[in-house]
């Protein structure tokens, strides 16, 4: 009776996929400020110029470079468990899987796409790389493979989890990069949102603002910006998850599978898991695939599909996508890696044409998903997990009340144990849960009038 299935080193795939290749429509290109599509040697002062051909490729199989398979090798392919215990507990009859990212050097999926990323800069002859990090994994994760490639690296935490989570900062000055609370004094989008609200917790909104503008305005051209979710190369290198996925649930003998889970903010690691699936569903296979994000940043459920920036100072291009606007401010919840406006285009496109759906869900609900996780499988999951790992239970409870067995699946992206600040607040009875309401939906949605809509699929 196996309750893990452990790829071998031979195993592990070799190439990302690309699900633009695939969709019923294909994807909306981001927009300048003139309305018209951007050109791809518009974004080079940003990022190097062979991510930007990812960024915009169409091709269905990428191949993945072999020094970026070498670091990937030491902690891929990553394990597929069954969640017996939990299974138990609940007195269901369905079959739970949870693909674990939390073996990585940072304690998350991150690492997949921050590896890529390093690499890519490295061979195009970039020195400096600048980012954002909410809950500080992808942080911490892109700290981890700067240092790989000799890169220099520095990192704009949204202030509010750069005082939750000092243990994220801790990790980042371990792999030598400089960690600032955003907003920060160094940027002038930085010194523009301090002028106005000194006490401002921040966003990713901002940090992505201050991470861009430190990078375009280095004199030398010799720094560019890196983003752990949103964009299609960043999707694209997560994608080994679910491919590998696939590979174990056969391993284990299931030939279907019903419902495949993961949480969303930007929405990297839903679509790592998923997309391999989204292809499935494509061709015509029967899958409940379901993206699960917090009530408070309801950007899939109750956000418009628009045009919009993805930070605060618009110095990005507009993307087609589901936004709660620009100038979004969410709320201190400790799940900081699910603090976005924004949802990445290719995740908003599958909602839009039905090839995914999403569910929202409080975040009292989501911490007590994770501890009756951690009770039973043993693993502290991150409180941005733990929206998967609710969505999880919710489907297995149903599978029980209506006696059918189904096969669940869903991307444990990440260990919590730097957030265990967020787990004394639940034990003790600080947390609680927040409703956007109509009248703060309708002051962030204000920022997108006069924006350019996306053409109706």
């Amino acid at each position: 009776m196996s309750s893990r299935a452990i790829l071998s080193d031979q195993d592990i795939p070799r190439q990302w996929y690309n699900l633009a290749a695939d969709l019923p429509h294909a994807p909306l290109p981001p927009l300048g400020p003139d309305g018209q599509p951007v050109a791809p040697e518009a974004l080079a002062a940003v990022f190097p110029m062979n991510l930007i051909e990812q960024e915009m490729s169409q091709e269905r199989w990428i191949s993945i470079p072999d020094e970026v398979l070498e670091i990937l090798l030491r902690y891929r392919p990553t394990p597929l468990h069954r969640a017996r215990a939990l299974e138990t507990a609940l007195k269901t009859p369905a079959r739970i899987y949870y693909k674990n990212e939390s073996v990585s050097p940072a304690g998350s999926h991150k690492v997949n796409t921050a590896i890529a990323q390093a690499y890519y800069n490295k061979v195009a002859g970039i020195r400096r790389i600048t980012s954002e990090t909410g809950a500080g994994q992808w942080g911490s994760s892109i700290a981890f493979a700067c240092g790989q490639f000799g890169l220099e690296c520095k990192v704009y935490m949204v202030r509010v989890s750069f005082d939750q989570k000092p243990f994220r900062k801790m990790m980042m000055r371990t792999w030598g990069a400089d960690c600032v609370a955003s907003p920060s004094p160094e940027t002038a989008a930085g010194r523009a949102i301090l002028a106005e609200d000194p006490d401002c917790r921040g966003s990713l909104g901002i940090a992505i603002s201050e991470a861009v503008e430190a990078a375009v305005t280095d004199p030398t051209g010799q720094t560019r910006y890196t983003l752990g979710s949103v964009l299609n190369h960043v999707l694209l290198h997560q994608t080994i998850i679910g491919l590998e996925a696939q590979k174990q649930l056969a391993a284990l003998g299931e030939r279907k599978v019903d419902k495949v889970i993961g949480c969303v903010g930007g929405g990297s690691n839903f679509a790592g898991l998923s997309f391999p699936f989204v292809k499935e569903k494509i061709a015509g296979a029967d899958i409940d695939i379901i993206a699960v994000e917090p009530a408070s940043c309801p950007t899939l459920t109750r956000a418009p599909y628009v045009y919009d920036h993805g930070d605060v100072a618009k110095m990005t291009p507009l993307m087609a996508m589901h936004s709660l606007g620009h100038t979004f401010m969410p709320p201190g919840i400790h799940a900081g890696g699910l603090r976005y406006h924004g949802m990445a285009p290719l995740v908003s496109q599958t909602v839009v044409e039905g090839l995914t759906r999403a569910v929202a869900i409080q975040q009292l609900e989501c911490f007590d998903a994770a501890v009756r996780f951690a009770r039973t499988e043993g693993i502290i999951p991150a409180p941005e997990s733990s929206h998967a790992i609710a969505q999880a239970i919710r489907e297995a409870e149903q599978a029980r009340e209506e006696g059918k067995e189904r096969v669940i699946l869903f991307n444990l992206s990440g260990h919590g144990l730097m957030d265990l600040n967020g787990y004394a607040d639940f034990l003790d009875g600080k947390l609680s849960d927040h409703a956007l309401s109509d009248a703060e939906m309708a002051r962030s949605l204000a920022c997108l009038e006069g924006l350019p809509r996306p053409a109706a699929f």
